[in-house]
């Protein structure tokens, strides 16, 4: 592979990574600095084929997220301008809020806490009594719940091709990275597996569900590893059952927000996801298995003390996989009128999340900066939501370090 030369380079920042965090960088470099180059590269052929054309594409409100946290900062900020920018190029979307619903006891006082949480991110937050419920949602049961008006709906991956289109970048598909040269007293020498090499001043890396693979190679210690979750979903046949976004009570204990409802914007409703663990980092079925990428995840220690920790979640969580009725089941809990036969399996999605070496997942977003590096090593959801101010703030940390490289 060949080295970096001082004063031999192809653009001044190279993105590893073409799903929404990286496009929206991308975007925020071009804007900061005109006339920045920047090129993105991209291993799919074509745009959003990851997280960001796989989930249910919800506008989240931030009301989950603990204050003060960038995801709660991220994501209040961020859906104000993701709807914006929806609207502005004509991406479709709405403003539909959303109904979280208590269907036990003992969910009562964590809903309670959301109220709290919500008001303290700046969020109008309204309580339901049971009765209330079906003001917004005829069908749906429970014996309290809150409505948060601020929560929408998009199109992710029409949003990712249009940051693409008015970048400025040059987004290549198809460049898929193998190997990393970085000399911190000069740049970075990125080699693709087509043998294209891209020189540049500086590297960032939003390679989603391989950021951890790209930090190791660029020689970065990322004291985190990617452990793959997949996420199912079903469509529902009778979407009339469903007027807009039902979500459950989440469990603290643990970063996904359980089985809910989504009315999308071609009207369909997706209902899902669950979350059990992908045998590969692209492991859409249980079908695909790469022995590698699943050694690499049960060589971690924190894949062993994570299973340890939350054995009896994952057990549930596996076995609605593997039974539709019991996924029915946990549906019926909001939404009594549904029937088995009223879930049709539609695509699956895979979260990317960090893990560290003692079990702990990785709660807030992590971005990491080294010599001529900035490493985003969790974005999970509310990635999208957030996408423009987390491209805002890898930006400024890559051109920060474009500067101190040029003195």
């Amino acid at each position: 592979m060949a080295q970096v030369v001082a004063g031999s380079y192809d653009c001044d920042v190279v993105v590893i990574g073409g799903g929404i965090v990286g496009l929206s960088t991308a975007y925020a470099i071009g804007r900061a600095v005109p006339g920045t180059r920047v090129t993105v590269l991209e291993k799919e052929q074509d745009t959003a084929r990851h997280q960001t054309g796989r989930n249910s594409g919800v506008i989240h409100s931030g009301v989950y997220y603990r204050p003060g946290s960038l995801k709660a900062r991220y994501a209040v900020s961020g859906a104000a301008e993701m709807v914006k920018f929806c609207a502005e190029y004509d991406i479709p979307h709405a403003v539909t809020g959303k109904l979280i619903v208590a269907t036990e006891r003992e969910e009562l006082p964590r809903l309670h806490a959301l109220v709290q949480r919500g008001r303290e991110n700046g969020l109008s937050v309204r309580e339901l009594c049971g009765a209330q419920i079906a003001e917004y949602e005829p069908e749906v049961e429970g014996l309290a719940a809150i409505h948060v008006g601020a929560t929408g709906i998009c199109d992710y991956g029409a949003v990712a091709r249009r940051l693409a289109e008015t970048s400025g970048a040059d987004v290549r598909h198809g460049a898929e990275v193998v190997r990393i040269d970085r000399r911190p007293d000069r740049g970075v020498a990125v080699l693709t597996a087509a043998g294209d090499i891209v020189r540049a001043r500086m590297l960032v890396n939003c390679a989603g569900l391989h950021c951890d693979r790209i930090a190791l190679l660029t020689g970065d210690e990322p004291d985190a590893r990617i452990v793959p979750f997949r996420g199912e979903y079903y469509e529902l046949a009778r979407p009339e059952l469903v007027r807009g976004l039902v979500y459950p009570v989440p469990d603290p204990a643990f970063p996904f927000l359980g089985v809910h409802l989504t009315r999308g914007t071609d009207d369909s409703v997706h209902v899902g996801p669950n979350a059990v663990p992908a045998l590969a980092r692209e492991g859409y079925d249980w079908r695909t298995v790469r022995p590698r990428e699943l050694g690499a995840t049960l060589a971690w220690p924190g894949s062993w003390q994570l299973a340890r920790r939350h054995w009896r979640y994952g057990a549930g969580e596996l076995h609605r996989s593997l039974s539709k009725p019991a996924f029915a089941r946990a549906v019926r809990r909001l939404l009594p009128a549904v029937r088995d036969e009223d879930l049709v399996p539609t695509a699956a999605g895979v979260r990317a999340q960090a893990v560290l070496r003692d079990g702990t997942l990785v709660d807030d977003f992590l971005i990491r900066e080294a010599p001529r590096a900035v490493h985003v090593l969790n974005a999970p959801s509310p990635a999208a939501t957030a996408s423009l101010p987390i491209g805002r703030e890898i930006a400024r940390r890559a051109l920060a370090g474009l500067a101190e490289s040029e003195r």
